[in-house]
């Protein structure tokens, strides 16, 4: 029989003893770290299906958008689940409701809401107790309300040739014609604009005969980008340039305009025919890119426009971008379709380009970086985001090149992008186009 005395003696040791501390402090701690882990498991996985969701709401509501006026109420909630069930791939996903509610046009524009909403099965969770995790979306297409019209500058010179940029450019310049076209309902809902570049822009040879044209500048045979100058000689050239002579036919013209004249050079404003200051001047370039297209809704034309690019010349960024401006505006010299009033408008321009700017009307030789022509387009961007323009960005560099300021500056919102490959022109697209695309569907 154990005395009082000793059994308070192995009471103070068993008091006293840290031996195994660790391993029981660990056992107890162990069940909610495990617990901890397995909710972000868990509320993972509701995510990954909340996204999914969201994206399929999404793509129904503008599917069903495009005819929901013929149909009856019933006739949308079915066709809108039988969209939804074709996009959603979740079989883990149980509960899953979806519905969706058209309102007519009745003056502030249409629109489809869908909410859809589904039950996760947890896989750690329930062993807290929750053995699933309920979760909802809601997506609202609206149309006749809001509408977008997109222009892009795409530098054709002639390092595009180079790396298998061209051909990756025309595939991703096509397949963003057809994710935008793909959010109209109505016709004018999308309209989209194409502005091949080098140091000049082809407008086309129909506008010989506008008013704002300047001849002043012109020859038949040269121009001020191939290196001729007024009343010299070239010094690889026999030919004279004889700027403004009647010698010079303007039927022989090849459909190029070089910069306007400075300060308009960083405007969009009409073309005056007053003053020959703030014409636009005709230019014989024999480095003439692919005639641009103003906005347009055929959405195979515009991918054959984008197919007939080809590479040759020098950088002038500012050049296809103020052209992208014009294209946009309702005015002179393009004349973009008038906007509707009470209709919200998104306008923005997509600027690509693989080289530093070299070359324009005043600077540059075509080979080396011109800081003046940056500082040139540093004043148009400013002025076009000061018009309530979006303007995003890409450089593609595969040559080595620095990263460019004037780009990276020149876009809104930090939406620049830049790759060094030709294949990440596809990836630059694709996020812009997914940006664009959110600004067509409502949230």
């Amino acid at each position: 029989m154990i005395s009082v005395s000793k059994l308070a003696a192995l009471m103070r040791h068993f008091r006293l003893a840290t031996k195994g501390n660790v391993a029981v402090i660990f056992a107890i701690a162990i069940v909610p770290i495990i617990g901890f882990i397995g909710a972000a498991v868990d509320y993972s996985r509701v995510n990954n299906a909340r996204t999914a969701m969201q994206s399929a709401l999404d793509s129904a509501a503008l599917m069903i958008s495009k005819d929901a006026a013929g149909l009856t109420a019933a006739q949308i909630t079915s066709r809108a689940q039988g969209y939804f069930n074709a996009l959603y791939n979740h079989p883990e996903i149980g509960s899953v409701t979806v519905s969706a509610t058209y309102s007519a046009n009745t003056g502030t524009g249409a629109q489809i809401v869908m909410n859809g909403s589904g039950t996760m099965p947890t896989a750690f969770m329930k062993v807290a107790g929750y053995p699933s995790i309920d979760f909802g979306v809601s997506s609202t297409t609206k149309w006749g309300s809001t509408k977008m019209r997109v222009a892009m500058a795409l530098d054709n010179t002639g390092s595009m040739a180079s790396a298998g940029k061209m051909p990756a450019l025309q595939t991703a310049a096509k397949n963003l014609i057809d994710q935008l076209s793909a959010t109209a309902v109505a016709d004018g809902d999308v309209l989209i604009s194409i502005i091949p570049f080098a140091t000049a822009v082809n407008i086309g040879t129909g506008f010989k005969n506008q008013p704002w044209m300047d001849w002043s500048q012109w020859a038949d045979d040269g121009s001020i980008e191939n290196g001729w100058t007024c009343s010299t000689r070239n010094r690889s050239r026999s030919q004279e340039m004889i700027c403004g002579s009647a010698a010079n036919n303007i039927n022989n013209w090849n459909g190029c305009v070089m910069d306007r004249a400075q300060p308009y050079d960083v405007q969009a404003d009409a073309p005056a025919t007053a003053t020959t200051g703030t014409w636009l001047a005709a230019d014989q370039s024999a480095w003439c890119p692919t005639q641009m297209m103003p906005l347009s809704s055929t959405w195979q034309a515009l991918k054959d426009k984008v197919d007939a690019m080809s590479p040759s010349g020098a950088t002038n960024q500012p050049i296809g971008l103020q052209w992208a401006w014009f294209s946009l505006n309702t005015g002179l010299p393009l004349n973009a379709p008038a906007k509707t009033v009470n209709v919200t408008y998104t306008d923005a321009i997509i600027l690509m380009s693989d080289g530093l700017n070299t070359m324009d009307r005043w600077y540059g030789d075509g080979y080396n970086v011109s800081t003046q022509v940056d500082d040139r387009q540093a004043l148009l961007c400013a002025a076009i985001k000061a018009a309530g323009v979006k303007i995003y960005t890409i450089q593609v560099n595969t040559d080595g090149d620095p990263e460019s300021a004037i780009l990276k500056s020149c876009a809104s919102d930090n939406q620049f992008f830049s790759t060094t490959t030709a294949s990440g022109i596809a990836s630059a697209f694709d996020a812009i186009g997914a940006s664009l695309s959110k600004l067509r569907v409502a949230k």
